[in-house]
């Protein structure tokens, strides 16, 4: 039986995700429209995870109080940035993502059961399908034509006490999200820094 063909991305559509986009710190003016994360959240929702669980959950913020009460729990250094940005992503993880898999995972009956009581497999699995969730939105935001700066230099209970009194979600990250680097700002991108190559960090068995 032949392997099914599958369409690929050329160099150019490559580099345009990869090699030729910075991680961004100041932005243009112009604003993003939060129709354009849910967009990009709607591609990136299709791509793997395990068990097909669904952990990550984000507060889109625009200017306003909101977002003002979350750059207070984050580092001196990336608080101006924020405040900035035209559009910021509060990345969270859901550690009641076992609700949902009666629906993501049917073919398995009891997954929801058999994970009540396992807070710390539920926290540890969210916690790293979340992450890897999130990778993939930061992708398909840069898809959709954004540039993004994603940061971890966050208090997360801090956040957590301004967004997710009412859900229990658990803070991962923030996101700033704009178009294009604002070209007055002299650390808006910074010089490409160094990757490891493959051979570096591989084995082939």
């Amino acid at each position: 039986m032949s392997a099914t063909t599958v369409p690929t991305l050329d160099n150019k559509a490559l580099d345009a995700l990869f090699s030729e986009r910075h991680t961004t710190n100041f932005f243009t003016d112009t604003p993003v429209d939060p129709a354009l994360v849910r967009e990009s959240y709607e591609d990136a929702r299709w791509a793997p995870t395990s068990m097909n669980i669904q952990p990550l959950r984000i507060s889109v913020l625009q200017q306003g109080p909101a977002r003002e009460a979350v750059v207070e729990h984050m580092l001196e250094n990336n608080q101006a940035k924020t405040q900035a940005a035209p559009l910021t992503i509060v990345a969270a993880m859901d550690p009641n993502w076992h609700e949902h898999m009666e629906t993501l995972f049917p073919h398995v009956p009891g997954l929801r059961e058999n994970f009540d009581g396992k807070e710390e497999a539920r926290l540890a699995m969210g916690r790293d399908n979340a992450f890897l969730q999130l990778g993939y939105l930061l992708l398909s935001l840069r898809a959709h034509g954004l540039e993004v700066g994603p940061m971890t230099g966050i208090k997360a209970e801090g956040i957590d006490s301004v967004l997710h009194t009412e859900n229990s979600w658990k803070t991962l990250a923030v996101v700033n999200v704009g178009h294009g680097a604002d070209a007055s700002q002299q650390n808006a991108q910074r010089p490409r820094g160094a990757r490891l190559q493959f051979d570096e960090v591989s084995q082939i068995l």
